[in-house]
């Protein structure tokens, strides 16, 4: 992906500068999973960190995880990497946090994240949005906050995704069908009115592990503050997570039972996403998700 010698010199004396303790590369090892960025674990004086590498424009998509990072520690509920620094060299951007060791035994785990994910959809925090934008993969999240929620998701989450779509050469029923289901989208909302809870937001199988302790982290989050089931509704996209996750998160807050049609609604925003970055194979889906969405508007 990134062909230039990396600067670890330059990256361990940031460590150095932020966390006051000498740090020095001494050993680094490839890390594979990501369709994004390099990653790294580097060694060194005893110490270990994670370390995301991109080209140089990737420095605001850095800045804005860690943030969104930070966001998600705070209230200690579940664990995350900590954002330790980022900053750009010569020839790339890069992200350094907290190392953890993973996989660890996941038993347990499951049963443990749905409780702990109930807890942390108990933080909440008005309007809807974040203070900033941030990154859902490698394209843009807009998070201007908005008062209503259904305004929210209707502009910041899938009328841009559905621009973006048309900017890719993506016309037709797509954008026809789209933009009547943008008009219509409050009928969805007419009797539930969601709290702002703040949300992983990216939250599929590919972004959870555990910890050689047993513990769950999660981790490449695209955080704001919105409707609880956005979480819940990725996480049955794209192989979903086990089974005594959801009955644990249903036994800590239960779902409205209006979620299995909104989840439809909060699931084309990441197939759209997937359209925009990976292109037409996700063409036919968010088209079917969307006539499934018309056929429930009386």
């Amino acid at each position: 992906m990134l062909q230039t010698s990396i600067d670890w010199q330059t990256i361990a004396k940031h460590i150095t500068e932020t966390t006051d303790q000498d740090f020095q590369v001494q050993t680094h090892y490839s890390i594979s999973g990501g369709c994004i960025n390099q990653a790294f674990r580097i060694e060194g004086l005893g110490q270990n960190y994670f370390v995301k590498i991109n080209q140089p424009s990737a420095y605001e998509m850095f800045e804005s995880e860690a943030a969104s990072l930070a966001e998600l520690a705070q209230p200690a509920v579940i664990k995350v990497p900590v954002p330790i620094c980022w900053g750009s060299t010569q020839t790339h951007a890069y992200l350094v946090t907290e190392y953890i060791a993973m996989p660890g035994d996941a038993r347990n785990a499951g049963i443990q994240l749905g409780h702990q994910l109930a807890v942390l959809h108990q933080v909440m925090r008005t309007p809807y949005g974040w203070y900033r934008d941030n990154y859902i993969g490698s394209t843009p999240q807009k998070n201007t906050q908005e008062n209503d929620w259904a305004t929210f998701w209707q502009k910041q989450r899938l009328a841009y995704q559905l621009e973006l779509a048309s900017h890719k050469g993506y016309s037709g029923n797509l954008q026809t069908h789209g933009e009547k289901l943008l008009d219509e989208i409050g009928v969805f909302f007419t009797d539930y009115s969601p709290s702002p809870s703040l949300l992983h937001g990216d939250l599929w199988s590919g972004n959870y592990a555990v910890d050689v302790d047993g513990q769950p982290v999660i981790f490449d989050p695209a955080i704001y503050y919105g409707d609880r089931e956005t979480d819940i509704a990725m996480t049955e996209l794209f192989g979903g997570f086990p089974s005594d996750f959801y009955a644990a998160y249903q036994d800590q807050w239960p779902l409205d039972v209006g979620y299995p049609t909104r989840k439809i609604l909060y699931n084309l925003y990441h197939i759209l996403n997937h359209l925009n970055l990976f292109g037409g194979g996700y063409l036919s889906q968010a088209e079917g998700m969307i006539s499934k969405l018309l056929s429930e508007i009386k």
